[in-house]
């Protein structure tokens, strides 16, 4: 970025402090205040300007300025105008006092300061506290943290990190083999060399360091982290990495997570928007619409009222415009992070496993029993069904029939009811079944169930497509392409059509097609819609997904446009929902599906065809990875949302499927 000026608040021209501090004296004079003058004012002078109002109010009228501020005005806005008044270094000191003191500690907030502020301002920030509370810092911090944790707050805080421009070439290689060796290579994990490595060395040579170590552990040193370490450790190393890689990617997802959901963290969105107003704001705002599909100042627009509500837009600095062109900031995270996303090997891993002890015939008997005579056994119907493999399942039911000489399908489905009966039906059922009946639950009736068709159509592989349409050939004596085409139309039933041959591409990436490629949407998206739509659908729907996140890699190079953006902006409807579905898909198809699992279950009422439907079918694929994107969108556990959102022996079972509590 240069020395380039990326805050939204600057210094005032034609300033003057003496005429501003009467004009807040004036607008706090009297009976009630005038909030919308104070707002006004503050929002438009830099922090050293607000620094000579207040030393100019206190010459004027002998008051502090903050302490007439804090009797006027209440609440968040309160918060928010007195955080704008403090210098930087103060606001800091204030939050991190505020963090360690009574009988908690807020830890995220410790993470956040101490991970993204440079040399100097920690500097500033340690002489600060000990300035306004006559304690120090570092003694604080020892004597409200432990273990790993506080050693890494500890290097943090004696601001040492090596200046940007420093790259030691030689130590690259080594410094990422000596974090692979530390932690993906051995049992257990040397946390030492982790923190005195992430601890010290410069922005400018861990990005190197990452890069390599992507290459000798095929793996993200991200990935690396949360598999190696855990708890507050884990969180705070997390943030090293991404301030390391963008900090103003990390403050777009700080400020997501202190605003999505019910509630808002207020002191984060506070902290974050004042801190950061002078410094990176134009690119956290950039980052924050890159990653969430969302402007920042719609969010804050959404989830913010009154004064408090004003004042912060006043800060983002403006609504950004959704043509889908880059910042040059942006444009190097994107490009970054469809690099690492083509490069990541994930280990796909499910929350069901086949059961060791596995006798199909004592199931048999066992379900038999649990389903004869007055009432039903649900808890041994449960057990059984959520502990064994689907494979497993499909044994049973064929030692049912042959001991029992009855179809276990149809008794289940006499025994239970509801949500419970779906579920251990899906469950009994083969995955081509299974989807084949999903998909023709989301065509029966009067409406259409598009964003299933989407969901089954996109994830599936050309072997699981090819088995669902046999599937569904087999129970409803109908082709699955002849009930897409009686049930959709237009260009939402061409890309349907398209996706249920099961004949995507297979094989390795063909970088120069890839550029060739990118070329060809980028190219698309000058051209009249109509074409761009067919032109993103002959490469979206039939290109490897290997292949292509290197053309969405490329067609930032090519374009300087966000691909996504330019689909939310020039597509629309369900076809615009498949496009945007399958970009999602080849991203990070876990967090695709944990996206899909949260809207099931936020807000009122719960998409349980949905929720089972995606329990059911990932449950020996990916689901653990599910879960795991779950919490770091979210910073809830999809254990949580299960267990607040559902209830009896249906909540009971998919608590079973999803596996444990992260």
């Amino acid at each position: 970025m240069g020395e380039e000026f990326r805050g939204t608040i600057a210094d005032q021209p034609d300033f003057d402090a003496g005429s501003d501090a009467e004009a807040l004296y004036n607008a706090m004079k009297g009976f009630g205040s005038d909030k919308e003058a104070i707002l006004e004012l503050i929002t438009s002078r830099s922090n050293a300007q607000r620094q000579e109002i207040r030393a100019a109010y206190k010459s004027q009228y002998g008051k502090d300025l903050i302490d007439d501020l804090k009797y006027e005005l209440t609440g968040k806005f309160e918060r928010l105008i007195v955080g704008l008044m403090r210098p930087p270094a103060y606001h800091d000191a204030k939050e991190i006092k505020d963090a360690i003191k009574g009988a908690g500690t807020d830890e995220k907030c410790l993470i956040e300061i101490l991970t993204s502020r440079t040399n100097e301002q920690i500097h500033n920030l340690v002489a600060a506290y000990k300035d306004a509370y006559g304690r120090d810092l570092e003694e604080d911090v020892i004597g409200d943290t432990s273990g790993h944790f506080k050693k890494m707050l500890i290097v943090l805080l004696q601001g040492t990190r090596e200046e940007d421009d420093v790259v030691s070439e030689d130590l690259v290689e080594q410094d990422a083999q000596d974090l692979y060796d530390a932690g993906e290579a051995q049992w257990g994990t040397d946390e030492a060399k982790f923190i005195m490595l992430l601890g010290n060395r410069s922005v400018t040579h861990l990005q190197l360091v990452f890069d390599e170590y992507q290459k000798i552990a095929e793996n993200s040193i991200e990935d690396s982290i949360k598999s190696e370490l855990s708890g507050d450790f884990e969180r705070l190393m997390l943030a090293v990495v991404q301030c390391i890689r963008s900090k103003p990617m990390y403050f777009a997802k700080r400020l997501y997570k202190s605003m999505k959901g019910l509630g808002t963290a207020d002191n984060t969105l506070i902290r974050i928007m004042v801190s950061r107003s002078e410094i990176d704001m134009l690119d956290i705002r950039e980052c924050f619409r890159l990653r969430y599909e969302k402007s920042l100042y719609n969010m804050i627009q959404d989830d913010t009222s009154g004064e408090y509500k004003r004042t912060l837009l006043n800060l983002c600095g403006g609504d950004d415009d959704i043509a889908g062109e880059f910042f040059p900031e942006a444009a190097q995270i994107a490009y970054k992070m469809w690099e690492i996303s083509a490069m990541t090997k994930v280990q796909l891993r499910g929350t069901v496993r086949p059961y060791q002890n596995f006798d199909p015939a004592s199931d048999a008997q066992a379900l038999r029993k649990a389903m004869k005579g007055f009432g039903t056994d649900e808890d041994t119907i449960i057990d059984i069904v959520t502990h064994r493999s689907n494979a497993q399942r499909q044994e049973i039911r064929q030692t049912f029939k042959s001991l029992l000489g009855r179809e276990l399908m149809a008794d289940l489905k006499s025994e239970l009811s509801k949500n419970l009966e779906r579920l251990i039906l899906g469950l009994m059922m083969t995955p081509a079944e299974f989807d084949a009946k999903m998909m023709k639950k989301a065509m029966e009736g009067a409406g259409t169930d598009e964003h299933s068709l989407i969901e089954i159509l996109v994830t599936r592989s050309n072997q699981e497509i090819q088995e669902m349409c046999s599937a569904y050939q087999n129970a409803y004596k109908k082709s699955l392409e002849d009930a897409i085409v009686s049930d959709t139309s237009g260009q939402f039933k061409r890309i349907l059509i398209s996706l249920a041959q099961g004949a995507r591409e297979e094989g390795p990436v063909d970088m120069a097609r890839a550029l060739e490629d990118a070329q060809v949407l980028a190219d698309a998206c000058n051209a009249d819609s109509g074409d761009m739509e067919d032109k993103f659908m002959s490469i979206l729907c039939t290109r490897s997904f290997p292949h292509l996140r290197r053309v969405f890699q490329e067609f930032v190079r090519c374009s300087n446009k966000d691909f996504e953006q330019i689909i939310k902006k020039e597509m629309s409807g369900d076809f615009k929902n498949a496009m945007f579905a399958i970009v999602r898909s080849v991203k990070n198809q876990p967090s695709y599906f944990a996206d899909r699992l949260y809207k099931a279950m936020k807000g009122l009422g719960t998409d349980d065809r949905a929720l089972i439907r995606i329990m059911v079918s990932r449950s020996e694929i990916d689901l653990f990875n599910i879960r795991k994107e779950f919490k770091e969108t979210h910073d809830a556990t999809l254990h949580e949302f299960i267990q607040g959102d559902t209830s009896g022996d249906y909540r009971k079972t998919l608590l079973i499927i999803c596996g444990g509590e992260d």
